[in-house]
């Protein structure tokens, strides 16, 4: 199987903030040019599914209108991004070494900022992958995070886990608005 995993835009927020589980829009410029940029490279007629929050929810609309053979978006929480409790929408500057000291200390099970921790975020993702293959499409697209991207990157590398360590997490995701393309 093939997962087209798109990540939404550049947020209109400051630089530098923390903002996971926050539902914070994205320019819509930008998404618009995502969608278009999505659009052209996609397959005909793939199932599509999107995170709940909003700025990926406006790049699978925005992919929908222009792509109507891909049908409409089915919201799945288990795309959302990483819930990182009381740093959201704090300046990353701000938050103390100490709490990333923590994290990286006990990168699988830490819940930084006091919510989520990088397993549940894999174990969210490999639920929602192994859905998918039940599903026994041959492709899908993901409108979906970074966050979610790495988690499906980790998954398909290494199963659901559990994370030994931070060296284990995928550095490398789309930059706003861009996709990758993984075979599961």
């Amino acid at each position: 199987m093939k997962l087209w995993l798109l990540r939404h835009a550049q947020v209109d927020l400051p630089a530098g903030l923390c903002y996971g589980a926050s539902d914070v829009p994205a320019h819509a410029a930008l998404t618009l040019q995502a969608a278009h940029n999505a659009a052209a490279v996609l397959p005909l007629g793939l199932p599509v599914w999107v995170s709940a929050l909003g700025r990926a929810q406006a790049l699978a609309l925005a992919l929908q209108q222009l792509r109507p053979d891909l049908g409409p978006p089915t919201t799945d929480l288990r795309l959302n991004e990483m819930d990182f409790g009381q740093w959201e929408l704090q300046a990353w500057d701000a938050v103390p070494r100490s709490a990333f000291d923590d994290w990286m200390t006990d990168f699988a099970h830490h819940r930084f900022g006091g919510k989520e921790s990088t397993q549940q975020v894999i174990d969210r993702v490999a639920q929602a992958l192994q859905a998918l293959r039940a599903t026994q499409a041959r492709e899908a697209v993901w409108v979906t995070h970074a966050g979610v991207i790495r988690a499906a990157q980790f998954v398909l590398a290494h199963g659901a886990g559990p994370i030994g360590s931070v060296d284990q997490w995928p550095r490398h995701a789309p930059a706003p608005g861009g996709h990758v393309c993984l075979h599961c």
